[in-house]
């Protein structure tokens, strides 16, 4: 019986070690493999044979990395570039080490490419005793031919309560107080995310990458909302950009490893124009930076099951030999009333390097918000809170494997 190992990569979310659970326990369920390791940093770990031993977890600490927010594994933003021979040699070397047939790769875009480009070399190369499948995570929702992407829905959880309960503070003092609130989110190329925060029912003003941000109606918009309400909810992606392409984020964006652009301050360049403008003398800013996607409290139930679920139907799938390049993702069901959703598989290099954005149609005109539709979309995505298991008043989570690695027991 061979091995498997499991690596995460790219940014985290709050239900990325749900799937790494969910794959643990799946083999404890069904032993497909002697051990189920885990690669520490991802694919940049694996190359230094960073690996621990997970085959064994008991229930309690499988439940708790289930709600353990940001990746147990650790991550990596390193690129494996198809003309770097040498890399995917490594990796072929060290698979037949450790007697590893299966790796699971649990990521975005880039980690979809990662998948793609190994299963391409082992082809090529006509290496067919390795395997490698992919498991989507990202908080953008910016997967295509997905229906939604893990991580999305607990990070909608906790930006549309933030806004909800930002909004309450905004209005405890009188209609003659004039204040607007600026509530910023990630999202680089897609709104997803700063969409959300319209599920509260509160926000006054959307922008979003999807639509050029034009600051003349901009700023008549929030002028018009404090004139009739004295107050004014603004939520505002970091992506938000002129139409030359340029950010409106204060400062030079810069890039990282995989050349996409690092953002923030688009909130606090609104205020400044704002001031500037006379809009308005009282605003507040809050950047939601790393909380929206390790705020593991604010998990959805939806999300982490399905999350859970998904890492177990990779595992199943994974008896197949013929089964890689492949990234098993979430299928909404038309068929049904209910909201349910099925696993399905697709090649990961149709996934590779795509980003689905908001949907226009979805986006209401002048920076209004988003459609019935949107919140038809997203609303199963956030139902349910999970159980959370406490420790001291605190909630428990799994110290982070990297932290006590000392290499494979032999």
């Amino acid at each position: 019986m061979s091995n498997c190992i499991v690596a995460q990569s790219g940014g985290p979310s709050a239900v990325i070690n749900a799937t790494l659970a969910g794959i643990i326990k799946a083999n404890q369920l069904n032993p497909l493999y002697e051990h189920v390791y885990g690669g520490l940093n991802g694919i940049e770990g694996i190359l230094h044979e960073k690996f621990v031993d997970l085959t064994k977890m008991t229930e309690h600490d499988n439940n708790v990395l289930r709600q353990t927010p940001s990746s147990a594994l650790g991550s990596c933003r390193y690129k494996l570039k198809r003309s770097n021979v040498e890399d995917f040699e490594k990796v072929m070397a060290i698979m037949e080490k450790y007697d590893i047939s299966t790796l699971f790769y649990i990521g975005g875009n880039d980690s979809m490419d990662t998948v793609a480009s190994l299963t391409q070399y082992a082809k090529k190369n006509n290496i067919t005793n390795r395997r490698f499948i992919g498991c989507p995570k990202t908080i953008d929702n910016d997967l295509i031919i997905i229906d939604h992407a893990p991580g999305f829905g607990s990070a909608a959880k906790f930006i549309s309560t933030t806004a909800l309960q930002c909004w309450q503070d905004l209005h405890v003092y009188p209609v003659t107080r004039k204040e607007v609130f600026i509530l910023e989110t990630m999202g680089r190329d897609a709104g997803w995310l700063a969409a959300s925060a319209c599920l509260s029912g509160i926000v006054d003003v959307l922008i979003v990458p999807e639509i050029v941000f034009e600051k003349e109606v901009v700023l008549n918009r929030i002028r018009d909302c404090i004139e009739v309400k004295s107050k004014c909810f603004v939520v505002i992606s970091e992506g938000a950009h002129y139409e030359d392409g340029t950010y409106v984020a204060a400062g030079e964006a810069k890039n990282d490893l995989f050349g996409h652009a690092v953002l923030g301050g688009a909130g606090k360049a609104l205020e400044q124009m704002l001031l500037d403008e006379y809009v308005c003398t009282r605003i507040k800013v809050q950047n939601l930076s790393t909380a929206q996607r390790c705020h593991a409290t604010e998990q959805s139930e939806t999300d982490v099951t399905e999350s859970y679920r998904l890492g177990m139907s990779a595992h199943m799938r994974s008896a197949d030999p013929s089964f890689t390049g492949k990234m098993v993702c979430l299928k909404r069901r038309e068929d049904m009333e209910e909201y349910d959703v099925e696993y399905v598989a697709v090649d990961a290099e149709r996934v590779a390097n795509y980003v689905r954005n908001f949907p226009n149609e979805w986006l209401l005109p002048d920076y209004w918000g988003v459609s019935e539709e949107a919140i038809n979309y997203m609303k199963p995505l956030i139902q349910g809170t999970p159980k959370i298991i406490m420790r001291d008043g605190l909630p428990e989570q799994t110290l982070p494997y990297y932290m006590t690695w000392e290499g494979l027991e032999e």
